[in-house]
């Protein structure tokens, strides 16, 4: 399928010449050099020189680990680095606009708003699920991205593969779908899809199951050309040392990660199962992810009272049908014991 990067990207950045360190015209060659071109301190240790600006080494792992191509990975500062840098590189200010999915990340919206970039909210339906036909009849030739997390955030869900695929389709931009949570879903990736679909975008984290939200190292797999183009607009050292090095081990630690997620699923569970038995619990809405977004009967002093206790959570009631919930994140056990114990004694 052909793909036409120029209907997607604001024109004038295609012709930016990107900021190039002398060190990526050798980087490939492997031969031992002499750096004297950066002003670093010339002392040897751990971090006395610039990362890889491109993260060969890093990518080459991660595109054997996710089976894409090392040219369809691109790394950032976290996710919100990568949010900001797509609505950037695809959004004219004051023109075009983001369709976004409320309840929803909130940093779609406050990353447009913060570079003059319009938002068009299409609320979810029943059961926090797309409203596909509205979202279709909702675009515009301005309506350049779309985003889209699965498992949802604040939610919990995931959203059916069916209206996924359907937006993607129909959608004459680039459909973000944001993995951040997918490792604790009983849905795979749609990582396969970007074979299928060039106006695709994945984003992942090692911020979430991998334990490495310090590091701040976000992930997105789309079409070549789009992942040239995020690097023309891109940082140079956007990407530090030490988050290289840790990811780089994290990536062989995956029995670690998968025996640390299969603990925090059966919490979740003990947690919600316990939620049930709570007089002031209204609901606890199914989850897909590391978290529980739950109903009470007052929200505010819920959350007033957790605090006292110790524990904090995050108030979501302001959030587009999340009236009076508090989204919930999963700990240690001996955390989740010590919730349990408290949701009991509060009156």
């Amino acid at each position: 399928m052909t793909f036409d990067i120029t209907s997607y990207v604001r024109s004038h950045l295609l012709k930016l010449k990107p900021y190039r360190s002398a060190r990526e015209e050798y980087a490939d060659k492997g031969r031992e050099m002499i750096l004297l071109d950066a002003n670093e301190n010339p002392y040897s240790s751990e971090i006395n020189r610039y990362p890889d600006p491109m993260q060969s080494l890093l990518k080459e792992r991660l595109a054997a680990w996710k089976k894409v191509a090392v040219n369809q990975i691109y790394l950032s500062n976290g996710s919100d680095e990568f949010i900001s840098q797509i609505i950037i590189g695809c959004c004219e200010p004051g023109k075009d606009h983001i369709i976004i999915v409320p309840p929803t990340f909130g940093m779609y919206k406050v990353s447009a708003r913060t570079y003059g970039v319009n938002v068009n909210e299409v609320p979810l339906i029943e059961n926090f699920q797309l409203d596909v036909e509205t979202i279709l009849n909702n675009t515009k030739p301005e309506s350049k991205l779309i985003f889209i997390p699965t498992p949802n955030n604040p939610t919990g869900n995931s959203f059916n593969l069916e209206d996924i695929e359907a937006v993607i389709k129909g959608f004459s931009g680039l459909v973000v779908v944001d993995e951040a949570y997918v490792e604790f879903s009983k849905i795979p990736s749609i990582i396969s899809w970007l074979s299928k679909y060039p106006n695709l975008i994945i984003c992942q984290t090692f911020s979430k199951a991998q334990g490495m939200a310090g590091a701040r190292l976000g992930m997105a797999f789309a079409h070549h050309d789009i992942i040239s183009f995020l690097n023309r607009i891109k940082s140079p050292y956007n990407i530090n040392s030490l988050s290289i090095k840790a990811a780089l081990k994290r990536i062989e630690e995956q029995d670690d990660v998968n025996n640390q997620v299969a603990i925090l699923l059966s919490e979740r569970n003990k947690i919600e199962q316990t939620l049930s038995d709570i007089n002031f619990v209204s609901k606890c809405f199914s989850s897909d992810a590391n978290f529980l977004l739950v109903k009470f009967d007052d929200s505010y002093l819920r959350y007033k009272q957790l605090l006292k206790y110790g524990v904090v959570v995050r108030n979501s009631s302001n959030n587009i049908g999340c009236e009076n919930t508090l989204r919930i994140s999963v700990g240690l056990p001996e955390e989740n014991d010590k919730l349990i114990s408290i949701l009991r004694t509060m009156e």
